[in-house]
């Protein structure tokens, strides 16, 4: 059977990308598994520059295809930002509750209308040495709301509102947010292009 990694350190990713991938008849190992505590640092501009490095590097420690993930918060009344430093918005040790406050602050004198914004995730599939590269994108249209709703999901979670779905991505049961949220979205088209190494 098919090994590939999920190379994140964030444990709620690879929870969510487990479960997404969860139908594929493939062995998912994570870099936890792997006893793997190397850092690949985030120097692209771009989220999927920043997934595809990762997926590259992991590949190339690991041996194994490798699947990794950068994800980010776009809001247009901040020009865009966090956008690619959504996981270090405000510094590397603050919590992600101080980031959401962070922006909520930014905000505080945005209406209700103008705040709007988007999740974007770029999942990359790397070969085993690191030389092909297969890329999926997913993206969630919402608003950024006025304080934390919601005790489920992580990060900004709590403050991305989906409108067609009258609730937060926090107030979100995990197969509601499966189907509509980004990941969701770029993982159903990864999907299909793992079964190709599969079938």
């Amino acid at each position: 059977m098919l090994k590939i990694v999920i190379a994140t350190h964030n444990n709620h990713k690879s929870i969510e990308l487990l479960k997404l991938m969860s139908s594929l008849p493939i062995t998912w190992m994570t870099l936890r598994d792997l006893e793997i505590d190397t850092i690949v640092e985030e120097t692209g501009t771009t989220i999927q520059e920043n997934a595809t490095l990762k997926a590259r590097e992991y590949a190339r420690l690991t041996r194994m295809y490798t699947l990794a993930d950068d994800s980010g918060l776009a809001i247009e009344a901040l020009n865009g930002r966090p956008g690619v430093y959504s996981s270090r918005y405000g510094g590397n040790d603050i919590s992600s509750k101080q980031q959401r406050e962070l922006l909520l602050k930014e905000l505080y004198s945005i209406s209700w209308t103008n705040r709007k914004a988007y999740f974007r995730c770029t999942l990359a599939l790397a070969n085993p040495y690191g030389t092909d590269i297969t890329v999926a994108n997913g993206v969630c249209q919402g608003l950024i709301t006025m304080s934390d709703r919601g005790t489920k999901g992580f990060g900004y979670d709590p403050i991305f509102y989906v409108p067609h779905q009258s609730c937060t991505m926090a107030e979100m049961d995990t197969d509601t947010k499966n189907r509509v949220g980004h990941r969701g979205k770029a993982t159903h088209k990864m999907k299909g292009q793992i079964s190709k190494l599969i079938s």
